[in-house]
């Protein structure tokens, strides 16, 4: 049988648990850490900011892994996706994921996850339908013994001194505080979207960062936060792939004409700065009028969800204008996160995991998104190595009696440094982050005026911040919230300043081309002082 997590006190008083292994968050690749930690003998608690099994990007999402079969091949698949990442990715670690992914699949087939089948028979095992696959890995989950905590987000990691301790929160439908000891942390916590409208993504304010920060951990690949999707105007869809076969216009009808001249036609990729540039300048519209009658049939049956705004609002997009944007997608499927300093996905702090896109991603996929694909995949193997790492860490600490002095190590939103101030909300806190994260001059197209200017105002912005904001009740986790995306704001406008080229979706027009003094990651370590550090005659430090 399955170990369970012990309960410490529970009603009135709050809940109170203690476990080996506690992990934050509810995507995949928590719940594959939860798995793997249970798997190896731990006692886990799953503590999730929404629903395990429905919350998160991926819930909504059909999505594509990057699956590569074992064999001789799987070296040159590697090496071409490098060649794309701006030379900033792994190959090691690349190769590595790529192999437990694969893995993993394997498992979710033997644990009977229904796989399509191709003509021949065979499973494809390619493509994960995002809230069947979300469904299933619930249940495996709570089939492991997992304790899983739904609507219980965190708010802070606790430390004993020496090490994470566990970490304690708040319920937001049964209004009681909670507290997990335990002796590893995994943090699955997700990106930072800066409160985009995109789909699933509500959630995702960079809490986990903030959290290992505070603990003395480090990101990196804070400054690759410009990745953009198509979307229709008005719609939560950040799903770009229909725009591949789309022709683009003007308000008045003209068509958008890309470098050369000719009509833009694909808005994927490279024509994305090519979008955000008409964009700028006014409304843009779109026809997907380069979609033959059989690809539209295998786009709806492929991508039905693509299709509902259009449905609602009785277009149909293969002969008919209809508006669109660009959403942001900060650290979603840009590749920012906490930095990882070892193969078992630990932090360097003692007793602190990362997983999925709550830790930077840079070593998979460099300075250019990972998609779906890639994230999807890092997911399923980071996720796993996290949970064994976890649950090695607290087989290591054995039967080490928790210490009575527990220190929590959550500040900003939570304790404020000077006195609380009413007139320093939350709402106005996040919407002053995205005036400076999110708009296209700002971010899809940078300047280093434009750049020191935001960092200017987000540094009043996080002094306010620290010092002022506070929550009281639930209102803690919106105060919480918009302290994490402050910081993660803060963080990617310096490291976006710090570096001086382009590279990827880092694109500073007034610094074209990359520059080789710039080829390695930039990683910021503290919170209120901070600094930013890459090879290590190269420092840089900056205080608030």
């Amino acid at each position: 049988m399955p170990k369970t997590a012990t309960a410490v006190r529970s009603a009135s008083e709050g809940l109170h648990l203690t476990a080996d292994v506690l992990v934050l968050g509810g995507g995949p690749s928590a719940a594959w850490a939860a798995v793997a930690a249970a798997e190896s003998g731990a006692t886990v608690v799953l503590a999730d900011k929404g629903y395990l099994g429905t919350s998160g990007a991926t819930a909504p999402s059909n999505t594509g892994t990057w699956c590569v079969p074992p064999g001789e091949n799987r070296h040159a698949v590697v090496e071409r996706r490098w060649q794309r990442t701006g030379e900033l990715a792994d190959q090691r670690w690349m190769l590595r994921c790529v192999d437990s992914a694969y893995s993993n699949l394997l498992k979710l087939s033997e644990w009977g996850y229904p796989f399509p089948s191709e003509d021949d028979g065979r499973l494809y095992i390619a493509n994960l339908r995002g809230p069947d696959y979300m469904r299933f890995m619930r249940r495996r989950v709570l089939l492991a013994g997992v304790t899983v905590l739904d609507h219980h987000p965190a708010l802070e990691l606790l430390s004993d001194g020496g090490a994470i301790v566990g970490a304690a929160g708040a319920g937001r439908q049964i209004e009681r505080d909670w507290r997990v000891d335990a002796k590893a942390v995994v943090l699955a916590t997700g990106g930072c979207a800066f409160h985009e409208r995109i789909l699933g993504s509500t959630g995702l304010t960079g809490d986990g960062y903030l959290m290992a920060a505070e603990a003395g951990a480090s990101l990196s690949g804070m400054e690759f936060t410009g990745k953009y999707t198509l979307a229709p105007h008005g719609s939560s869809l950040n799903k770009g792939l229909p725009f591949r076969w789309a022709s683009f216009y003007r308000e008045d009808g003209s068509a958008i004409l890309g470098p050369t001249g000719e009509p833009l036609r694909n808005g994927i990729g490279d024509r994305e700065e090519e979008v955000a540039r008409a964009l700028i300048g006014g409304p843009v519209y779109a026809r997907l009028d380069q979609a033959e009658p059989a690809l539209q049939g295998w786009l709806r049956q492929g991508q039905p969800n693509c299709f509902v705004p259009h449905d609602r609002a009785g277009i149909d997009p293969f002969n008919d204008l209809f508006r669109i944007t660009l959403r942001a997608e900060g650290t979603v499927r840009g590749t920012g996160g906490i930095d990882i300093v070892s193969d078992d996905c630990a932090t360097g702090v003692p007793g602190l995991y990362v997983a999925g896109d709550a830790a930077s991603r840079e070593i998979m996929t460099g300075a250019v998104s990972g998609g779906g694909a890639v994230n999807s995949s890092w997911a399923l193997a980071s996720g796993w190595w996290a949970g064994k790492g976890a649950s090695t860490h607290a087989r290591r600490r054995g039967g080490k009696a928790f210490r009575s002095e527990v220190q929590p190590l959550g500040q900003a939103g939570l304790r404020p440094a000077a006195s609380p101030r009413a007139d320093i909300a939350a709402t106005e806190v996040i919407e002053a982050v995205r005036n400076e994260v999110t708009p296209l001059d700002k971010n899809f197209f940078r300047t280093g005026t434009g750049l020191e200017k935001s960092g200017e105002r987000l540094e009043t912005l996080w002094r306010d911040v620290r010092d002022h904001l506070q929550g009281d009740g639930l209102e803690r986790i919106r105060a919480r919230e918009a302290a994490a995306i402050a910081a993660a704001g803060r963080w990617s406008v310096a490291a976006a300043l710090h570096r001086s080229e382009s590279r990827g979706m880092h694109r500073r027009t007034d610094l074209p081309g990359k520059s080789l003094a710039f080829a390695h990651r930039l990683a910021i370590t503290g919170v209120d002082d901070f600094r930013i550090g890459g090879a290590p005659d190269r420092l840089a430090e900056l205080a608030s």
